[in-house]
């Protein structure tokens, strides 16, 4: 048995290495050549961020007009009443 020991120790530290860097590919992480560690880019996750950003946009305009509409409608249910009071 030991004179397996190195072998199984080089075995369980290329196991780790492989397990490591499959870990960091699942999550979008790879080195390139000069070690640099860079995300990997997806076209389809670049569209769906942009998709999402405009949505972002249009919810907030809608927002805006929302509550402008409610702050607008609650000035017209005010000068309404006023008139009612001078008639």
């Amino acid at each position: 048995m030991v004179e397996f020991a190195p072998f199984l120790m080089v075995v369980a530290i290329v196991g780790i290495v492989s397990f490591t860097r499959l870990q960091r590919a699942k999550h979008g992480i790879v080195r390139n050549r000069h070690g640099d560690e860079m995300p990997i880019r997806d076209p389809d996750a670049d569209r769906l961020r942009d998709e999402l950003r405009a949505l972002k946009e249009r919810v907030a305009v809608l927002e805006r007009i929302a509550t402008d509409a409610h702050s607008r409608g609650s000035e017209l249910e005010r000068e309404i009443d006023a008139l009612r009071r001078i008639d």
